[in-house]
């Protein structure tokens, strides 16, 4: 069941221990996807409440499998006063062209007609593989509130050229394959959005910091001992149920279990994982 009194908890250390001012709110490591409309509805708001005054930006996934719920929550991200709302491509009955997707998506959208809208890409888990740089073309004329793209994919050439497409600024990419961001970065991305970021967002701040100064070195020193935490979870078996154990020893605050079909992460687990972040030493001496 969902826990929401943690959630003011879980807003106090996101800002204060982890530099982090944003959120991606029902998601997929917020198991968004496997809770129910009410419980997604109840999340968003107390993710409001609890974030006002604290947080930048509140964006809200509305995603789901059908449409007339993906427009019921962009509604009530819209009168809660979210700082934008995401969508995610169906992916039972898929869209299988790019006019396909677009159309579902304006669908959304106007439903919330002052709130930004962002596609969510994430192939690997919609099984929707239809290139970003072909949606981008004309989606302003369709969806006028279309602010961007959370990009979880890991083909960079697709991400370049959609940064290539957007020599005006007017979208933002928010890049979301954490032991990636650096290159993502490197060519163009402007933002991140990743489940990392919970537990690692301080050093992943001082990560962009650098790139940005730039002292490219800093910044792959940070991005590279990253990828060793997770290259060595990945063959351990790393999932949402195991991301939210790493959260909890992080940060001292329960996650809970997952949802079924998910399964709680093993003992195990949690030993070696945390035995592996114990052990790495990050440029700034943590």
């Amino acid at each position: 069941k969902i826990n929401l009194p943690v959630i003011c908890q879980y807003v106090d250390y996101l800002v204060n221990e982890q530099n982090v001012k944003n959120v991606f709110v029902n998601g997929t490591t917020g198991e968004g996807l496997s809770l129910s409309i009410q419980e997604r509805k109840q999340l968003a708001e107390e993710w409001m409440c609890q974030g006002k005054d604290k947080l930048d930006h509140v964006i809200i996934h509305v995603g789901a499998l059908n449409l007339p719920e993906c427009q019921e929550l962009a509604r009530h991200a819209a009168a809660i006063g979210a700082g934008g709302i995401a969508v995610i491509a169906p992916f039972f009955f898929k869209p299988t062209n790019k006019d396909e997707l677009v159309a579902f998506l304006q669908k959304v959208a106007s439903e919330a007609p002052e709130v930004p809208f962002y596609y969510y890409h994430i192939p690997p888990l919609t099984g929707v593989k239809i290139r970003v740089e072909e949606l981008l073309d004309g989606i302003k004329a369709q969806i006028p509130t279309f602010q961007g793209v959370k990009f979880s994919d890991t083909d960079l050439l697709d991400l370049a050229q959609c940064i290539n497409k957007n020599k005006t600024g007017d979208f933002e990419f928010l890049y979301g394959v954490d032991e990636q961001l650096l290159a993502a970065l490197a060519v163009g991305a402007n933002g991140a959005v990743g489940s990392t970021y919970n537990y690692l967002g301080r050093q992943t701040n001082l990560m962009l910091q650098a790139f940005a100064k730039p002292d490219f070195a800093l910044a792959q020193q940070y991005q590279l001992l990253t990828g060793e935490f997770l290259n060595f979870v990945i063959k351990l078996g790393f999932g949402v149920a195991q991301t939210k154990a790493v959260m909890t020893f992080v940060s001292g605050i329960p996650m809970g279990p997952p949802r079924l079909p998910l399964v709680d992460a093993s003992n195990e687990f949690i030993v070696k994982a945390k035995a592996k972040l114990d052990s790495i030493v990050w440029p700034n001496g943590d």
